[in-house]
């Protein structure tokens, strides 16, 4: 998986399983990736979270792609985007981490 995936590196392993009919076949599968360590994160932004953000929205905005939420939680840790950035946090200050090169 090349590019700007959160899973770029990921080791990949094997198991085999039985379909319906009884016969084995090979399964590949992720093993899992270890997060970006929150004390090396370098802060590009910070950001006050408002009743309806989303952090999708907060990633497009910042970072240019939406679906590199997944960076933000990271700078963060935080498994649960929902638990970071939602009605519940309004007023919390996340982190925008530099992306890793």
């Amino acid at each position: 998986m090349a590019g700007r995936s959160r899973y770029d590196g990921a080791p990949v392993a094997t198991v085999q399983v039985a379909d319906g009919a009884g016969t084995l076949r090979d399964v590949a599968y992720l093993l899992a990736r270890t997060p970006r360590d929150p004390g090396a994160v370098i802060p590009m932004a910070w950001h006050r979270v408002g009743g309806d953000d989303r952090v999708d929205l907060v990633a497009d905005r910042y970072l240019g792609d939406p679906q590199a939420w997944w960076r933000i939680c990271d700078a963060n840790s935080a498994l649960d985007p929902d638990a970071l950035i939602g009605p519940d946090n309004e007023g919390a200050v996340v982190v925008i981490g530099v992306p890793e090169a």
